[in-house]
């Protein structure tokens, strides 16, 4: 039987989507707890690293009700012809926060891993905040950032109960390659499944090889 590709190329294009919200919302995240103190920090970061620990069903019932049909938000996104639940856009959400606290807090144990005397150094230069992020405190912090988004991509790859719950499984619409093997092994259909899931399991195997490889490199 023809191998359906519908799911990987959408698992990929879901992933991606994902990976990129999570690396440009978790990295200042991370800055923000390890370099900053205000009330509600720790609090904060407890409510980071939540979609880590609540089992899926919780976490995608809780996108539910804040984006859904009933929810404020879920209408007025449908006003704009822009709905989330039940797209493959609602599948990006959802790997991306089941995802979030894998870069944050790989770029916050990065982050509090730079010297502040470096960034001290600087500012006695008259660098901006903005360029002692850029040109000190990033390239320092690099070799954690690329890990955190090597583990985003493979857990937003292999997302499955957030997404279900949030996007569901239809499919050439929102049913990703971990969705397409559940079904495939529910039918019966072994060798698509073995092969499915070995595509899949090389695929994540791979990126956990080149980011070990770049990391080592910037040492």
């Amino acid at each position: 039987m023809e191998a359906n590709w519908v799911p990987l190329r959408l698992s990929l294009q879901v992933t991606v989507s994902a990976t990129l919200l999570v690396l440009f919302t978790g990295v200042p995240l991370g800055w923000l707890l390890a370099r900053k103190r205000f009330p509600g920090r720790e609090a904060l970061g407890a409510i980071a690293v939540l979609p880590l620990v609540l089992p899926p069903t919780v976490l995608g019932y809780y996108l539910l009700v804040l984006l859904g049909a009933q929810s404020p938000l879920g209408q007025w996104l449908a006003s704009i012809g822009f709905p989330l639940v039940f797209t493959w856009r609602g599948a990006v959400i959802a790997a991306a926060i089941a995802s979030f606290p894998l870069m944050v807090e790989s770029a916050r144990a990065g982050f509090e891993g730079v010297d502040p005397r470096l960034e001290g150094v600087a500012r006695t230069l008259g660098r901006s905040e903005f360029a002692i992020f850029w040109r000190v405190t990033l390239p320092l912090a690099w070799r954690n950032i690329v890990a955190g988004t090597a583990l985003t991509f493979a857990r937003a790859l292999g997302d499955f109960g957030v997404t279900l719950m949030v996007a569901g499984n239809i499919p050439g619409r929102t049913q990703t390659m971990a969705l397409y093997i559940y079904d495939l092994v529910q039918a019966n259909r072994q060798d698509e499944a073995n092969r499915m899931v070995l595509i899949i399991t090389a695929l994540t195997v791979m990126l956990l090889v080149v980011a070990r490889r770049l990391t080592r490199r910037a040492v």
